[in-house]
């Protein structure tokens, strides 16, 4: 079975497509490398430069390979960028992955595994977010993907098309291996740009929001490890083809940490220290938001191997030393 990967020189997608490769599958991977780096794609998995928009590329090489599972990660998705600029993240997560899907359909892909975001939720009033609460995203990407999930469970029910949907909370860290990690220079994630501010790649770092309503004032995310997302998606896949029902679920920990949290932690695993500034809240910022993951550790019987924040602040703390070194100043931005 050829597995297609879109997205797969990027951050998720690099880490997923190196297991893949690892446990012997055959991957082909499809980037515009808009933000993905070819190198980060193993020799072994053959890498296309195109867009999932490009409704003929996709027909080509969903024929060529004989294409039976599709992960789908190649996305647009800075929250902010999206509030300024909806109709470029409609058009890109929304439109192209409507071409994919539709290929999909008519080429008889099996199998089709989902990456989508909590950012469907919005701002929930609850503790933990379950997959049951009824999707109220507060940015143009939140909603572009919850469209894209519509409509591949609108097609699942149309055809014989399995799918999993997974609602990916906040992801950081990077391969224990260093074969890859989050390269992108002007990356928005919180722990990235910490860890960058503590090696002096970032002259500072901001704190976007000191007045929300949680115990320190700023916002609370639920971090899980990518090596552990990528497990997700291979028992994702590993379920599908045993013959599961197409289904969706959170990606989490089912714990939180505050931007103060984040920041500290960095300090004490860097033992360096660095100047944080206090910005105003950004647009499209939930308070906090932390996942219900009753239904992945039950269903895929998914068990997390990284559920610490220490070892994901390690993790990518040595892969900004490895880039450092490899291309002094690549980690400005």
């Amino acid at each position: 079975m050829t597995i297609l990967v879109t997205g797969g020189a990027g951050y998720i997608g690099s880490h997923i497509v190196n297991e893949l490769v690892d446990r012997g599958e055959s991957v082909v991977v499809l980037d515009n490398l808009s933000t993905g780096f070819g190198d980060t794609v193993p020799a072994m998995a053959q890498l296309v430069v195109g867009d999932i928009g490009d409704g003929a590329l996709v027909e080509k090489l969903l024929s060529e390979h004989r294409v039976q599972a599709i992960v789908h990660l190649a996305a647009s998705s800075v929250v902010p960028d999206s509030v300024a600029n909806p109709l470029g993240y409609y058009s890109n997560n929304t439109a192209g992955s409507l071409v994919l899907l539709k290929a999909a359909v008519q080429a008889g892909v099996k199998y089709f595994v989902f990456s989508s975001t909590a950012a469907v939720y919005g701002n929930p009033q609850t503790p933990l977010v379950g997959e049951d609460l009824i999707p109220r995203p507060m940015s143009p990407y939140g909603a572009s993907k919850l469209m894209t999930e519509r409509m591949l469970q609108d097609a699942g029910l149309a055809c014989s098309l399995k799918y999993v949907v997974l609602r990916y909370f906040n992801v950081a860290g990077a391969d224990p291996k260093l074969r890859t990690g989050q390269s992108t220079r002007a990356a928005t994630h919180l722990i990235k740009v910490a860890v960058q501010a503590a090696l002096g790649a970032r002259d500072s770092m901001a704190i976007f929001g000191t007045d929300y309503p949680t115990p320190d004032g700023t916002c609370i995310r639920d971090y899980i490890h990518v090596s552990d997302l990528v497990s997700a998606h291979v028992e994702a896949l590993g379920y599908l083809r045993k013959g599961g029902a197409s289904t969706l679920m959170n990606c989490g920990y089912g714990h939180g940490y505050s931007v103060r949290d984040v920041v500290d932690t960095v300090k004490r695993v860097s033992g360096l220290d660095f100047e944080v500034k206090m910005q105003p809240r950004r647009a499209g910022d939930p308070a906090a938001i932390v996942a219900d993951v009753r239904n992945i550790r039950r269903i895929l019987s998914w068990t997390p191997a990284h559920d610490d924040l220490e070892t994901i602040v390690r993790h990518a703390l040595s892969w900004e030393q490895k880039l450092l070194a490899r291309t002094p100043r690549a980690l400005s931005g």
